[in-house]
């Protein structure tokens, strides 16, 4: 089955009609094939990016440490990203931190990312695919930290949604990550445009998140205009440049150290903490692996974004900083304590 055309609804009975994911033909002008061909000529060219799994542990000059001295545990492959960031004032995140961690921030600022993706080829080591839960859209509230004792920079997420029950249980218990179940559809359309939308269940108050969004084929500068804006709490309208221009062929390049770009995606780990009560937690770290982030421009339109809120952020009343991936090939390790001693 062609990863962009499936239903997330395979497998299961009629009372798993409430996680549904569909990707449709994509367009023609961009085949999964073709960039695939790309991505290898960069590769061999200048050691960029990389999709396919087997590639991936070989590029490691990016990365700030070594590669884990251990076994990975899973392998994972992201698909048509959006990271949409916000500057927030670092006072305003840092109580929202377990102890152990300190907010990194680029020009002063703490930034919140919200990350609507799709995922396939899902692995646990030594372990068969799961039926039906190997592919499924993801969304995630996440910032940007380091660990006090060790000074290492990280990602810290604040909430996962997901659209596999059986993917939610498995993280909430292996990885202590704050994963939930969500009704999540994400189809691309002719034009390219991602439309995406979540609605979190069983929450105690809507957390819904609804936008459309698409990569334009160029390399990410970090500058945006805005062609419409009509309130962070109802519609956001994004575009690079002068709005919807013509495509570009597909460029994607890796991103220069002390660039927002670089501050923003090239963390080669995660934090999350375990344990009843804020004394009694335990900082934990998750190290990953993956090529540079083959980002480009992004346009995109933000029609609804309950996560922050729902999480006690207040985001800024402006439009987000867009970047896009197409994919990306993901190596996880299991957790680890920090201990001051790192």
């Amino acid at each position: 089955m062609d990863a962009a055309d499936f239903d997330g609804t395979s497998g299961f009975t009629s009372n798993w009609d409430m996680v549904v994911f569909r990707i449709r033909h994509p367009p023609p002008q961009r085949p999964r094939a073709k960039y695939l061909n790309v991505i290898d000529a960069l590769v061999s060219a200048k050691g960029y990016a990389v999709s396919r799994m087997g590639d991936v542990l070989s590029i490691t000059d990016h990365r700030p440490w070594p590669l884990p001295a251990g076994n990975w545990s899973m392998t994972q492959h992201w698909n048509d990203l959006l990271f949409a960031h916000w500057p927030v004032p670092a006072a305003e995140i840092a109580y929202l931190m377990p102890p152990g961690l300190q907010v990194d921030t680029f020009d002063g600022w703490a930034w919140v990312g919200v990350v609507p993706f799709w995922m396939d080829r899902i692995r646990l080591r030594g372990l068969p695919s799961v039926p039906g839960a190997s592919r499924f859209p993801e969304l995630n509230l996440r910032t940007y930290v380091r660990s006090q004792s060790t000074r290492v920079p990280g990602v810290y997420f604040f909430s996962l949604d997901a659209a596999n029950p059986v993917a939610v249980t498995i993280a909430r218990l292996r990885f202590h990550l704050p994963y939930y179940w969500a009704r999540m559809h994400a189809q691309e359309k002719q034009d390219g445009l991602i439309h995406y939308s979540s609605q979190r269940l069983f929450a105690r108050q809507p957390v819904e998140f609804k936008a459309q969004y698409r990569g334009l084929g160029r390399f990410a500068s970090g500058s945006v205009s805005v062609i419409g804006q009509e309130g962070k709490d109802s519609k956001i309208r994004v575009f690079p440049g002068n709005g919807l221009a013509p495509r570009t062929p597909r460029q994607s390049l890796r991103s220069t150290p002390g660039s927002i770009e670089h501050f923003l995606t090239e963390r080669y780990c995660l934090f999350t903490s375990y344990g009843r009560g804020r004394a009694q937690q335990q900082l934990l770290i998750g190290n990953i692996h993956h090529a540079p982030w083959p980002l480009e421009e992004a346009e995109g339109e933000i029609e609804r974004n309950d996560l922050p809120a729902a999480h006690g952020i207040i985001l800024p009343d402006q439009p987000p900083l867009l970047h896009y991936a197409r994919e990306l090939a993901v190596y996880v390790w299991d957790l680890e304590p920090v201990l001051a001693t790192q």
